[in-house]
């Protein structure tokens, strides 16, 4: 089935105040660090790339992309950017993709990605009619690229310089050949930092240009407050022009980028309705399969009162349900044994294969993956159990614990519209 690709407002500066967008931010880890960047997940005020307030499981994001669709049907395109890279996500990203095709086929697809895992997806993107990609290519010589990224991480070694920064592009200009070559429209952002990588800009729209890019984004650097770039002061309006015209000899522009969060949806430049990041929280609060039926929460608990184990101590789980408004505490079940790697925790998702969520006070990235992939979700808090219990029953976030790495200055209680804080 063809799809009409001109719908895309991003691609299409006459279409923008018609058709919408939404990105579903299911994809929380990078595995490069930008020295501008700095990932968020919990501030509803700053509009940039990086930055959700909140991050979904596949079905949650179905479940949410439902809501938003229901109220707004003018959302023609939906994304994946972030706030990692779809590509460090891949199973998130990609499962994701495929639900969407499933169920929306008329839907434009497209991803945002620093360019570095493509290429093991690029022809099953094309499968999926996934229309639209774009690549952050910052530099296409690995001395000025070096200054851009601090490591890249292509798998468990990390790499810095210009040995990283060598990898690195080598796969973006590899994922940008493959892509045109299934017939993907890809566009190339690339971050104008003054005195990093300004005066270069234009070579690498020559360079992507050569190599068959529809257009080109040239996006002024937004300095980061905590960031190696967070002082430099951004380019003029006249330099970015300037920038611009050179780089427009070679191929289009795009001059209405709003540079979007990671969860934007609707019109570009329009903020988030409070209706929308309210269901937005919910769902990510809801079960991670939000149609499963999975009636119990287990808890690790030392006197079953207060929350108060990581995961990987508690030697037994508490297992409540829901009933009359009440919570019933069902029974104990006993952890697995410690030892034995990810097969400890393959025996907990079974013995928790009733539970839609595990209230403890931490647990590592091994676990909560292997639990996500049994559907049960790892809650991290601190506090009274009925607390815990009473949020996840009626889908609202939890209580992080005081560790949290990031919180607002106005707390909790912050709201918001991702424009900027007041």
């Amino acid at each position: 089935m063809a799809l009409d690709l001109s719908r895309h407002p991003c691609f299409n500066d006459k279409e923008r105040h018609r058709y919408g967008r939404i990105h579903l931010p299911v994809a929380p880890k990078c595995n490069i660090q930008c020295n501008f960047c700095d990932r968020k997940s919990d501030c509803v005020n700053e509009s940039r790339p990086g930055v959700t307030s909140a991050v979904l499981s596949p079905g949650q994001a179905l479940h949410y992309l439902d809501q938003v669709i229901e109220k707004s049907p003018n959302i023609a395109v939906v994304g994946i950017a972030g706030p990692g890279d779809p590509f460090a996500n891949a199973e998130a990203t990609m499962e994701t993709l495929e639900r969407v095709r499933e169920k929306y086929p008329d839907m434009l697809l497209c991803v945002a990605s620093n360019g570095l895992n493509v290429m093991p997806y690029a022809e099953r993107l094309a499968e999926l009619q996934v229309s639209h990609v774009t690549l952050t290519i910052n530099a296409v010589d690995p001395e000025i690229g070096a200054k851009v990224y601090s490591w890249v991480r292509p798998g468990k070694r990390g790499y810095r310089g210009v040995e990283g920064a060598r990898l690195l592009l080598d796969k973006q200009l590899e994922a940008l050949r493959t892509l045109k070559r299934h017939g993907v429209t890809v566009k190339v952002n690339t971050i104008i930092i003054p005195g990093v990588n300004d005066e270069h800009v234009v070579e690498v729209a020559r360079t992507v240009s050569e190599l068959g890019a529809d257009i080109c984004n040239c996006i002024p650097i937004c300095p980061v407050e905590g960031t190696p770039f967070g002082e430099v002061e951004p380019p003029s309006s006249e330099e970015v022009a300037a920038i611009r015209s050179q780089a427009g000899e070679y191929m289009p522009l795009m001059h209405h980028c709003t540079r979007c969060r990671a969860d934007a949806v609707g019109l570009l430049g329009q903020a988030m309705p409070m209706e929308t990041l309210n269901i937005l929280r919910e769902s990510a609060a809801m079960p991670l399969e939000p149609d499963a039926e999975r009636p119990c929460v287990a808890v690790g608990s030392r006197e079953g009162m207060l929350v108060n184990q990581h995961l990987g101590e508690a030697q037994e789980f508490m297992v409540y349900r829901e009933a009359n408004g009440e919570f019933e505490f069902v029974e104990s079940r006993p952890a697995p044994s410690r030892g034995g790697g990810d097969e400890r925790w393959f025996e907990l998702a079974k013995t928790l294969h009733d539970c839609r969520a595990v209230l403890v006070t931490s647990a590592g990235n091994a676990p909560q993956t292997v639990l996500a992939q049994a559907g049960i979700r790892t809650v991290m808090m601190e506090g009274l159990i009925d607390e815990g219990l009473e949020a996840v029953y009626s889908n609202r976030a939890v209580r992080a614990p005081l560790r949290r790495s990031h919180q607002c200055g106005a707390g909790a209680g912050c709201a918001g519209d991702g424009m900027g804080c007041g």
